[in-house]
């Protein structure tokens, strides 16, 4: 027999001893960008084409037969396993485990099903022996050859996964195919290993990679260093990618370990977890993160230490409006912790140096941006520390709010809705925020009357369509209203407990005294935006105002690319042209830049709309207002 034909009859390698060759390979350990491709798999069995419902019901059969013991076992099938069990490292020693493993690969590797939905049916799958099934799913895992069989004992280890599993699981995170398997049975066990996987597969860019590689390579003295450099552009990165950062250096232990006078670690902290708690990537990560309240307090701490810039104040603010009725209230503070931190912030922020920042006339250098921001901070200074949010009982249920983030944000703008003290929008819902306020307060759709009505409190960060949508419909009855038949998708998967929505019952008059307060409330908003609502206001108040053009009412609202800019958008049907057909074709987008002359919101508003009475929008162009059209 020749030497290729001796090394095709040779039985194939475990993923996993592939993947610590791997490893062994690589300089000092370090991580490779995306991951390892998996080795050349064996030639592949011909599948036959199933539903997805048929295999997650091929698979259940399968795994309930390899979890259920022999009935009886002779002489002779003892010896046979304990023969198959010293071959490798099985990781058991439950009898017939081994053999059971090696019967079902086969057929496991005959599977066509995604990792998701094997994760989906191990996770509904009855265990009547858990030993039994952790000893599957090691024996799986560290010699599985296929990375089918590999995903399934993964997914084993995610539900029932001990220490002892970590070090074999961060090697096969090292597979690009399996990383995020391996991240998800991490998670339980080890968190800052988990996050580490998940950095090496999912991160780009030199900051983040020097970080990770100095944390593969178990280079402590450089990772404060190299932290610093990530936490300087956190804005930049995903929210789950902030999230892993801290849980993979063990923020918070940095934190209170780090020498007095070490503000750029404590500053970025505050952003990290600002950028966690944001809901632009469908959920608030900082609900995933296990040690979140630990680094709350640990920034809350040496918050003191921060020398008073107007970066200091946004970060110390928005830290503060996090916990004030963020998503982040919903994490298992216990008695007086969370107002705590809030007394701590507020104690700072209070003292006169913080206090003069505010009460100086514009920001350095006549920087647009830091003006946007100090506007800012001086309009929502005290909503943070306001304790109404926190009421209970029928009268003080219900608390709307809404906040204005740090300009520097993408999406600055949000409703929050509180029941109880407990924000609803991301305990429910978790895939996206909640709708603006012009939306849910200005047209009045939280206003309850006699006939019931379906109002859509949040939309998935991407669509409906696409991730689904909170709805809720409102109705008053007699002395009471009450918001019932929630409509949602399943949340997203979070340290949360999944639970049913209730049927909330609000006394009728402090509920409608509470909806008229929020839409009367204009305290939060800038002028560009103020006159923005204003115009939104009159067009609603007299739509003669559009239809005596034949124009319909588009988007208004504040310039994304300037905030500092008020937009009209205008919707007209134009005459088709020859030889132009379809109802849609037809359709022009009018864009209407309503001039900042230096007066009030007020003032600019009421100038828009007599223009808008006076003057046909379809000519308008040149005079401060800019005009564009295009079609549908």
């Amino acid at each position: 027999m020749s030497a290729p034909e001796e090394r095709a009859a040779l039985p194939p390698a475990s993923l996993y001893s592939c993947a610590l060759r791997l490893l062994r390979a690589e300089p000092d350990g370090r991580l490779p960008e995306g991951g390892y491709a998996l080795p050349d798999p064996p030639e592949r069995r011909p599948r036959t084409r199933t539903s997805w419902k048929s295999a997650c019901e091929a698979l259940t059969e399968v795994l309930t037969e390899a979890l259920t013991p022999p009935a009886s076992r002779t002489d002779a099938d003892a010896d046979a396993d304990a023969d198959t069990d010293a071959g490798a490292d099985t990781g058991t020693d439950a009898p017939g485990v081994a053999r059971a493993a090696e019967e079902i690969h086969p057929r496991l590797a005959g599977l066509s099903i995604r990792g998701g939905h094997v994760q989906s049916v191990v996770t509904g799958l009855p265990l009547a022996d858990e030993g039994r099934a952790r000893a599957l799913g090691r024996c799986l895992t560290r010699t599985g050859t296929s990375p089918m069989a590999v995903c399934v004992g993964l997914a084993l280890l995610t539900r029932l996964g001990e220490p002892e599993d970590v070090p074999y699981l961060r090697v096969l995170g090292r597979l690009r195919d399996l990383a995020d398997h391996a991240v998800r049975a991490l998670d339980p066990i080890d968190s800052p290993a988990a996050a580490l996987v998940w950095l090496g597969r999912h991160t780009r860019g030199p900051e983040l990679r020097g970080l990770v590689d100095a944390l593969a390579a178990g280079e402590e003295s450089s990772v404060p260093g190299r932290l610093e450099a990530v936490l300087r552009k956190v804005r930049e990165v995903r929210p789950e990618t902030a999230r892993r950062v801290a849980e993979a250096v063990r923020l918070a232990d940095l934190l209170r370990e780090a020498r007095p006078g070490e503000t750029g670690l404590v500053a970025g902290t505050g952003r990290l977890l600002r950028r966690m708690s944001s809901a632009n990537d469908y959920r608030a990560e900082v609900l995933a993160c296990p040690v979140a309240v630990g680094l709350f307090e640990a920034f809350a701490v040496r918050a003191a230490e921060l020398p008073p810039t107007l970066d200091h104040h946004a970060i110390l603010l928005s830290v503060a409006l996090e916990l004030h009725s963020g998503p982040s209230r919903l994490l298992e503070w216990g008695a007086g912790r969370r107002e705590a931190l809030l007394d701590r912030l507020e104690s700072v922020l209070g003292r006169p140096d913080w206090r003069a920042l505010l009460a100086g006339g514009s920001a350095e250098d006549g920087d647009p941006a830091g003006q946007r921001r100090l506007d800012w901070a001086r309009r929502t200074a005290r909503q943070p520390f306001r304790r109404d949010a926190g009421c209970t009982g029928p009268a003080g249920r219900l608390r709307i709010e809404a906040t204005v983030l740090d300009p520097v944000d993408p999406d600055i703008v949000e409703t929050r809705v509180l029941i109880d003290g407990r924000p609803l929008v991301p305990a429910a819902f978790g895939r996206g925020g909640a709708h603006a306020p012009e939306y849910l307060l200005d047209s009045g759709r939280l206003r309850a009357t006699d006939e019931p009505r379906e109002v859509q409190l949040a939309e998935a960060y991407c669509t409906e369509g696409c991730c689904g949508a909170l709805h809720v419909t409102i109705r008053r009855d007699g002395d009471h209203v009450i918001w019932s038949d929630w409509r949602r998708p399943a949340p997203p998967p979070s340290l949360l407990p999944a639970r049913e929505l209730p049927e909330y019952r609000f006394e009728a008059a402090a509920y409608d005294a509470e909806i008229a307060r929020a839409e009367n409330d204009h305290s939060w908003a800038w002028p560009a935006r103020k006159t923005a609502r204003l115009i939104a206001a009159g067009v609603r108040d007299r739509p003669d105002l559009l239809t005596r053009w034949d124009v319909e009412q588009g988007w208004i609202g504040t310039d994304f690319r300037d905030r500092d800019r008020t937009v009209v958008t205008l919707v007209h049907r134009a005459v088709p042209s020859a030889g132009q057909g379809g109802e849609d074709a037809h359709r022009q987008h009018l864009v209407w830049h309503v001039p900042d002359d230096g007066t009030t919101p007020e003032h600019r508003a009421a100038a828009a709309l007599h223009r808008l009475a006076t003057v046909d929008p379809r000519t308008y162009g040149g005079g401060g207002a800019g005009r564009s059209a295009r079609s549908a």
